[in-house]
């Protein structure tokens, strides 16, 4: 289950992994969409499926580490409702602007912004989205005054950062690489660890000068609670498995994600630490939805 529309990133990861899941397994893996409601749709049905490991879910940082802290009330709560099987994909995050911001690195659109409090506009892809609260992350850390502009979803949000409506964003580098290569928009840095392999010439945000602006999106499978944990197992068994062959790995590499496997116990570890991350951010930034 992907709980967002086809075509997107986590989709695109998902139906990746599938296939070869489906060789592996010796069965049919079919991925179905359901979107809706900031994934809660989709991640709710299988919150409430049958805990026999053949329906699972395509989790992202969103649901699992950043919607808790949004939600007064869930339809589900991840902590008690699903169980960690194996952590999938990482992706970074880029920030750019657009052509008509006249800044080449970081610090210069630090200091643009300082000079211009308020007047700085950034699109995200939603509120209480990962691209949202990673913007956030940012603002916090460089102590700068920006003005959120919210969409439905990354394509509108990059077509006006592309018209200049909008002066930057955050997104993810798989949906941002083509305006990049095409000149309509401009990379300061990458969020992640180390330079992408697809932004080579772009420094990270720690080479930048703003280390506490590191940030990833991710997604993991999901099962329903009391799942069986030699299902568990086997379903973990399998997904690395398939995320250590090259054809896949080099598909997902295309995708703009890092294909990354661990274990029930690790991803359940990650995700709690990814909450307690977006969780003081969210807080600290004073976020809210509607």
């Amino acid at each position: 289950m992907v709980p967002f529309a086809a075509g997107g990133s986590t989709d695109v990861a998902a139906r990746i992994l599938a296939e070869r899941l489906g060789q592996t397994l010796g069965q049919s893996v079919v991925v179905e969409n359901r979107s809706g409601s900031a994934g809660f749709i989709g991640a709710e049905s299988v919150a409430k499926a049958p805990p026999d490991g053949y329906t699972l879910l395509m989790a992202t940082t969103g649901l699992l580490s950043i919607a808790p802290h949004l939600y007064a009330q869930m339809p589900f709560d991840p902590a008690r409702d699903l169980t960690p099987v194996s952590l999938a994909f990482a992706t970074d995050l880029v920030i750019a602007v657009t052509n008509g911001v006249p800044v080449r690195t970081l610090q210069e659109l630090v200091g643009y912004a300082k000079e211009r409090p308020g007047s700085i506009s950034y699109a995200s892809s939603g509120a209480g989205t990962t691209t949202h609260v990673a913007t956030e992350l940012f603002r916090l850390t460089a102590n700068v005054d920006l003005l959120h502009v919210p969409y439905r979803g990354s394509g509108p949000a990059m077509n006006d950062l592309v018209a200049g409506n909008v002066q930057m964003m955050v997104d993810q580098i798989a949906s941002s690489i083509g305006q990049i290569n095409d000149g309509r928009i401009r990379a300061l840095a990458v969020t992640g660890a180390k330079r992408h392999p697809l932004l080579p010439n772009v420094p990270t945000v720690a080479e930048a000068g703003l280390a506490g602006a590191q940030a990833t999106s991710w997604g993991g499978i999901m099962a329903p609670a009391g799942t069986a944990s030699s299902v568990v197992d086997k379903l973990n068994d399998a997904i690395r498995e398939a995320l250590a062959q090259p054809t896949v790995r080099q598909r997902m590499a295309g995708a703009g994600a890092d294909p990354a496997a661990s274990s029930p116990g690790e991803f359940m570890s990650f995700v709690k630490s990814e909450s307690e991350k977006w969780g003081r951010v969210v807080r600290e930034a004073r976020i809210t939805v509607g």
